[in-house]
């Protein structure tokens, strides 16, 4: 017999002994997979939810427009951006008409100004973001209407009171009725709803549907009386020159707020692939910690995998030595043992990865989560349910292949 067919034979026989031993004890088998089987599932449902996360958000931010600059008050130092008690109105009305004159590679140039604001229509009322605008905020930052229309320069000029709804104030002021040219009080002013935005869902902590746009004017002057912006978005004309336009509108700023070569910037922009590198990061971090929780359950798992064999080892002690008595080496033995427990670990692990896949499946659909199973997580999942199993069979695998034969065969 070669040496390949021997070892096929031997590992074959100690796996018909591993199966036999557990159909003898279906229950505790049963119990032992237990934790395996949940804690595979719970790693395949976690990364699950941490990868559709991160895929809902990349796609609603590329939703949101393209080729996008970020401009908001504040200094940005060593990464992070700080607000000073004054910085918040650093950005103003003229920054605007200076973007517009000599930055080349723009092309929409986005003033916005948003505060809350408690809104009232008839009974109703709701707090939501009043966003003040310009007309251009439409194709920039990707905002259709499905209803009505935008408002226009015109009524930019004029400070008019009209407003355009996002999808979530009109689900609460209006129910399913269509609030164009309904009459709204905005800080009990009087504004006619003359269109209703298409929904976009929630990017990171903002409902991009509980939102009301009015013209930027009117916000200013009408409803909070200020003369300085919150940001200034900026569509740039290409892929190519958003690296171009960010060194521009960096230094047209600077010129504006006559900032020495020594001061910082009292603004930080930022493009969209920052903003979705740093929702990337969130969530990869997000993922690795769920992942980490949920693999606590493999090592609780894995430490009843090694005290239910160590139970099996002292069951069978007289076993073992009738099987050293007949020619069994140390090997033998211990691959017996250590074959048994990856078994419970394996078929624990496959259970665990049908489950975690059916949790995935119902919490996408009956509870509208975004989950993503990937190959990477089944993977992962399985690996480390292999490793789980081996690592704690090696402490009872070692102890049965220790046994003295002469004191195993007397053990009653």
């Amino acid at each position: 017999m070669s040496l390949k067919i021997k070892i096929f034979y031997e590992i074959n026989e100690n796996i018909h002994i591993a199966f036999t031993s557990l159909v003898a004890n279906k229950m505790r088998a049963l119990l032992t997979m237990l934790g395996i089987i949940i804690g595979v599932a719970a790693v395949i449902t976690m990364v699950g939810l941490g990868a559709g996360a991160q895929k809902a958000v990349e796609s609603r931010l590329e939703a949101l427009g393209s080729n996008l600059l970020y401009i908001r008050p504040g200094s940005s130092r060593h990464g992070r951006i700080h607000f000073g008690a004054g910085s918040r109105q650093t950005l103003k009305n003229e920054d605007v008409k200076a973007l517009n004159r000599y930055c080349s590679s723009a092309t929409y140039i986005i003033p916005e100004y948003d505060s809350r604001a408690q809104v009232e229509y008839g009974s109703e009322n709701w707090n939501c973001e009043i966003v003040g605008t310009v007309p251009q905020y439409e194709q920039a930052r990707n905002f259709a209407v499905q209803e009505g229309r935008y408002f226009n320069d015109e009524e930019v000029t004029n400070n008019d009171r009209v407003a355009v709804i996002g999808t979530e104030i009109r689900q609460n002021l209006f129910s399913e009725a269509s609030p164009v040219g309904k009459v709204i009080k905005i800080k009990q002013q009087n504004f006619v709803v003359i269109g209703l935005l298409e929904q976009k869902g929630q990017v990171s902590w903002r409902n991009m549907d509980d939102q009301i746009l009015v013209p930027i004017s009117t916000a200013q002057n009408r409803l909070f009386g200020v003369d300085y912006l919150s940001g200034i978005t900026i569509q740039v004309t290409s892929d190519e020159l958003i690296d171009e336009a960010f060194i521009q509108v960096e230094k047209i700023l600077r010129r504006q707020h006559r900032l020495r070569r020594e001061q910082d910037n009292d603004f930080n922009i930022r493009n969209q692939s920052d903003l979705i590198s740093t929702y990337q990061e969130t969530n990869k971090t997000f993922g690795f910690l769920l992942a980490s929780i949920a693999g606590v359950s493999l090592l609780v798992g894995g430490i009843g995998i090694m005290n239910i064999m160590l139970v099996s080892v002292t069951e069978r002690t007289r076993e073992i030595g009738v099987r050293k008595a007949i020619g069994a080496r140390r090997k033998d033995i211990m691959l017996q043992f250590l074959i048994e427990s990856l078994t419970i670990s394996l078929i624990g692990g496959i259970v665990g990865i049908l489950l975690g896949m059916v949790l995935s499946y119902l919490l996408a659909t009956l509870a509208q989560w975004n989950t993503m199973i990937s190959f990477y997580s089944i993977l992962l999942s399985f690996g480390f349910a292999s490793a789980v199993g081996l690592f704690f069979g090696i402490w009872p695998a070692r102890k049965a292949s220790l046994l003295n034969p002469i004191i195993a065969l007397r053990y009653e």
